[in-house]
């Protein structure tokens, strides 16, 4: 599932004054930023020392998720290849800090450009006069990250990277096996076009993955995993997470297993030619045609709700709309939306071509805004029009669930 997404983290500069004045409020500011540039070297260096230099003492400030020095312990297993803080706002009471500030980060291989976590930290002037990191956490417009809910342990694949916390290493190798089949999987469906890696996010819980979220848990109990990233994003943006819930995936069976995470993979593949202009049953749709191309099951497996919606006289008179592909409506009518996308996406591949369906999915996306985008690539990629495509559809559907 590819849940809506904020864009590129901007920087905003506030112009704040205390209690010295503007040159004073500058000079606490430049100091503040140069402990962050130490606290960030030293997470590179793996340098535990430097990096509690920059702490101030434990019990400063209540409430934060986990002391930072046990989140230096905890990403020690993550790859990282740059990591950096860049802030925001600024505001200073005294001896006291708080600022929202930009935690940009690469992983090793898999980040063409930074992640971006927007984090609310707060410090304390030291008995020698310089600044100490109190606590540094999620802001309200950032999420948790994954080295705040505990120690993290990884497992690399040939095509990809699996972070995990609480889980055993043979669960974190199940899940590489996976991503390493989906991955060539979706290059022969989408193209080369992409970065042909995935990293994969595994929880301990359900909360633990809406807290990556930064959304309620009971709005992905029964999602098995979801991707996360910027749409639209060009060649250089970040690369996406696929975010496992530890709750339902292991639910599954083998082969659905399969198909979420190639689902997933596909989001990743097609991230960069995704948009305000693509539907969500174009989305959705591909991203399951891609899980379910090469597994021989048959439109009534595949779409039994869609199936016994046809067979008692609902056969649907319209594509699903976005609306109907909420987390939190009926469960059968949201599978009824991805049965559907699913359908139009497999009917555009069966009577125009795989290439033309790819071309199809660029072309939408490339309008740049929703009004006129299905409508014109229908028309310059597939030589129809939508309520001659809808009809089409309509009779596909009858004909294959009939």
């Amino acid at each position: 599932m590819l849940p809506k997404v904020a864009g590129t983290v901007g920087v905003a500069l506030a112009v704040l004054v205390g209690c010295g004045g503007a040159d004073a409020a500058d000079a606490a500011r430049a100091d503040v930023q140069r402990v962050l540039d130490r606290r960030a070297e030293a997470v590179l260096d793996r340098d535990a020392t430097a990096f509690r230099s920059t702490e101030a003492p434990t019990g400063s400030v209540q409430g934060q998720l986990a002391t930072g020095t046990a989140e230096f312990e905890n990403l020690r297993a993550l790859p990282l290849t740059s990591w950096s803080y860049h802030l925001n706002t600024f505001r200073r009471a005294g001896d006291r800090v708080t600022a929202e500030a930009a935690l940009r980060y690469r992983i090793r291989g898999y980040d063409k450009a930074p992640v971006t976590a927007v984090r609310t930290l707060t410090l304390t002037r030291a008995d020698g006069g310089g600044w100490r990191v109190a606590s540094d956490e999620p802001s309200k417009k950032g999420t948790e990250q994954l080295w705040e809910q505990g120690e993290i342990r990884a497992v690399r694949g040939e095509h990809s990277l699996v972070l995990g916390v609480g889980q055993a290493e043979r669960s974190l190798r199940g899940y590489a096996e996976l991503a390493d089949r989906a991955v060539p999987a979706v290059t022969r469906a989408w193209g080369e076009d992409w970065s042909r890696r995935v990293v994969v996010l595994v929880p301990k819980s359900l909360d633990g993955m809406a807290g990556l979220l930064g959304a309620p848990a009971s709005g992905y109990r029964g999602i098995a995993a979801v991707t996360t990233g910027e749409t639209g994003g060009s060649a250089k943006a970040p690369a996406d997470r696929i975010i496992v819930n530890p709750d339902a995936y292991p639910v599954l069976g083998a082969f659905g297993r399969q198909v979420v995470l190639t689902h997933e993979t596909a989001h990743v593949a097609t991230r960069a030619h995704t948009g305000a202009a693509t539907p969500l049953w174009l989305s959705e749709g591909y991203a399951d045609w891609v899980g379910y191309r090469s597994s021989g099951r048959t439109a009534a497996e595949v779409a039994p709700e869609l199936r016994r919606a046809v067979a008692e006289g609902r056969l649907p008179d319209a594509l699903p709309d976005d609306a109907d592909f909420g987390f939190a409506g009926d469960a059968t009518g949201l599978a009824r939306a991805y049965e559907g996308g699913w359908l139009a996406c497999r009917m555009i591949a069966d009577r125009w071509g795989e290439v033309r369906l790819n071309e199809f999915y660029r072309a939408v996306g490339e309008h740049g805004r929703r009004a006129g985008a299905v409508e014109g690539a229908l028309k310059e990629v597939l030589g129809t029009t939508l309520d001659e495509f809808t009809a089409r559809w309509r009779e596909y559907v009858r004909g294959q669930l009939g």
